[in-house]
């Protein structure tokens, strides 16, 4: 009296999940995400001016001292 053990899956699929990956995965996993909201547009500051005036300082002056 041997019977084969069912296969079964650890987690219950969705067949409304196109994907095979998809349909393994929970339904709290594979919910839609909360939106997160925008980002302020990207504005120069002062400090990001200063910043990019050393940098470009010290590089010409580490330039000229290796040719000079």
């Amino acid at each position: 009296m041997t019977q084969k053990m069912q296969r079964r899956s650890l987690v219950l699929t969705d067949e409304g999940a196109r994907h095979p990956f998809l349909a393994s995965l929970p339904a709290h996993v594979r919910g839609d995400s909360p939106t997160v909201a925008a980002r302020s547009s990207w504005a120069m500051t002062r400090d990001d001016i200063r910043g990019f005036a050393s940098a470009y300082l010290a590089c010409l002056a580490a330039a000229l001292v290796f040719l000079i």
